[in-house]
């Protein structure tokens, strides 16, 4: 099947494109998509068919979860249980932006995107291609990146040019991610340790310290 391109302005997004987009989301297909950091493969976690095609396309192990990018934190309200402060905190200073923040999940979502681990991990990206697509589908999309799992991860302009296919992927819309660093990723869904940082990324390590401490 030949690769169909959707070639989306960046800066800013054309609607009619940014629908057609989502309306394939919503329809159970597996987009590649820029992001802020990385160029990621979007999908309807809602639809079990739609994450096991990420699963797939990603030789991904099941026992992995997938993270999510929202528009907003009213977004992650619906997903997750109860949020702690850290949270709302952690979201104001870097949201928009590279920050991965893991929280305990709600029961609304399916647990293949969770791995059953209880937890999920969102982010509001500082990229209008996928904030359009989330806000235009009024779900959240799987934000994992569009390497094989094992591999390096490489920004969208490496890894798939600023306007190509992703491999095995239904469809790819236009741009490049600006950066070549992934996100941080900072864990608060123990309540005893309150927040752990499990990758350090484009927000370093004592950046997030230095916040929690003036906290």
């Amino acid at each position: 099947m030949r690769a169909e391109i959707l070639k989306i302005n960046s800066e800013t997004p054309e609607s009619s494109l940014v629908k057609y987009a989502a309306d394939q989301i919503r329809s159970g297909e597996v987009l590649g998509m820029p992001t802020d950091t990385f160029y990621g493969l979007a999908a309807d976690p809602f639809n079990l068919r739609a994450v096991d095609k990420v699963y797939d396309i990603k030789t991904r192990s099941r026992h992995k979860p997938l993270s999510l990018l929202i528009a907003s934190t009213d977004q992650a309200e619906e997903l997750a249980k109860p949020l702690p402060e850290e949270f709302y905190a952690l979201a104001r200073k870097f949201w928009p932006g590279p920050l991965t923040i893991i929280v305990k999940a709600g029961s609304r979502l399916p647990l293949k995107v969770t791995a059953n681990t209880g937890n999920v991990a969102l982010r509001v990206p500082n990229a209008k291609i996928p904030l359009a697509v989330v806000t235009a589908a009024a779900i959240p999309i799987t934000a994992t990146s569009a390497n094989l799992s094992g591999a390096r991860s490489a920004p969208a302009r490496n890894k798939c040019g600023s306007n190509s296919r992703v491999a095995s992927a239904s469809s790819s819309t236009g741009g490049a991610s600006p950066r070549v660093v992934a996100s941080t990723i900072i864990d608060l869904s123990d309540e005893t340790t309150r927040w752990r940082i499990i990758r350090e990324g484009a927000i370093p390590a004592d950046e997030i310290s230095k916040f929690f401490a003036q906290g």
